[in-house]
């Protein structure tokens, strides 16, 4: 039998060509890694046409310059897809609510291939507004049983859960980095990330690097405001190398999202995963997260870290005071995260499901 062909479609590159996000992340490793296990492409969307091949094999192909369906930078569209998509046995379409999933949904089926899709979060005007589309697709893989809920799939086999990823060989503790009294948050600088809250929580005796970029200039002039006077450093511009060194030299990551945000804006869906506490588990930190969206299925409460309740400063500022005061039992968590990771949430293991669901074995 000849190898599965599967192209992977996300709406963009991760990546200084395309968009430092979660979603473009995640799409890119997992077809990264499994270029490694079957012949595997790669088609986003750009402002102009590239091809190329990562060491690992994968192909990538950028069709553009696209067009924004309705205006919606992240709904993008290019006759180029037709052709990227032609050759897959399989097709897995990294975000389902766009004209670009719906589409390759239409030509695999056409086609006689299988597609799939995976709901990463945003998405914009599509036909599944007017149409039942999500029955255009042959199987939904989810990163998280919180996900798979939210689409009303608990108990539908054409709904899967396949998790979500770290390299566990780049994301990896270094015994020779002593850890600090440091916390550490990476991610974007917007209001359901609930960094305020962090900020406000934070404890004398722990410094608090803010890793990301801004996103919403009067959240962080007010972020900048409440650091007054605290121990915190904003570090826009990191790769993953200094990522990694924030992780290895902290005594834990936090993700503090939230419902309901300092603006009292609402976020139905702040939380499809939580990638950042498992990358800082892999590196050996606690983790620490708010009792919100998918976070409780990342972190093993009072094992690998503490879940927290949502835009409650004290318990927060609590459990860092704990961290901070019992530096021996936060290393034991950190380590315990790491084997959680490596249990659970490593991208061979991710690949296994998504192959599984896309040849329909159920083992």
């Amino acid at each position: 039998m000849s190898a599965l062909r599967v192209t992977h479609l996300t709406p963009a590159l991760f990546g200084r060509g395309g968009v430092f996000g979660g979603g473009e992340r995640y799409a890119f490793e997992l077809a990264r890694h499994m270029a490694r296990r079957t012949p595997t492409t790669l088609v986003a969307f750009g402002d102009r046409p590239e091809v190329f091949t990562t060491p690992d094999g994968l192909q990538v192909r950028v069709v553009g310059p696209a067009w924004a369906v309705r205006g919606q930078p992240f709904n993008p569209l290019h006759p180029g897809l037709i052709r990227a998509v032609a050759s897959a046995d399989v097709i897995h379409a990294h975000q389902t609510n766009v004209v670009a999933s719906e589409l390759a949904a239409l030509l695999g089926r056409l086609g006689g291939r299988r597609v799939f899709t995976s709901d990463l979060g945003g998405g914009g005007w599509c036909l599944g507004s007017r149409l039942r589309t999500e029955r255009w697709f042959h199987g939904h893989l989810h990163i998280s049983e919180y996900s798979r809920t939210l689409a009303g799939g608990t108990g539908n086999p054409r709904h899967r859960v396949i998790l979500g990823g770290v390299d566990t060989d780049r994301f990896s503790p270094d015994e020779r980095v002593p850890r600090e009294p440091l916390v550490v948050f990476v991610g974007r600088l917007m209001p359901h990330k609930g960094v305020d809250v962090l900020i406000d929580a934070l404890p004398p005796g722990l410094t608090l690097e803010l890793i990301g970029r801004p996103y919403h200039d009067e959240y962080f002039a007010r972020l900048k405001a409440t650091a007054a006077g605290k121990r915190v450093v904003f570090r826009p511009d990191c790769d993953d190398a200094e990522i990694v060194r924030a992780y290895r030299r902290a005594a834990c990551v936090v993700l503090p999202s939230v419902y309901r945000d300092c603006y009292g804006n609402e976020s139905r869906v702040p939380e499809l995963l939580g990638q950042t506490p498992l990358e800082g588990m892999a590196c050996g930190a606690a983790a620490v997260v708010t009792d919100v969206a998918s976070l409780p299925e990342v972190v093993a409460d009072g094992v690998t870290g503490f879940v927290v309740p949502p835009n409650d400063p004290a318990a927060l500022r609590a459990r860092l005071e704990w961290l901070r005061d019992h530096p021996g039992e936060a290393r034991q968590m950190g380590e315990a995260g790491r084997r959680w990771v490596q249990e659970r949430f490593t991208w061979p293991a991710v690949v296994s499901r998504c192959l599984a669901a896309y040849t329909g074995d159920d083992a």
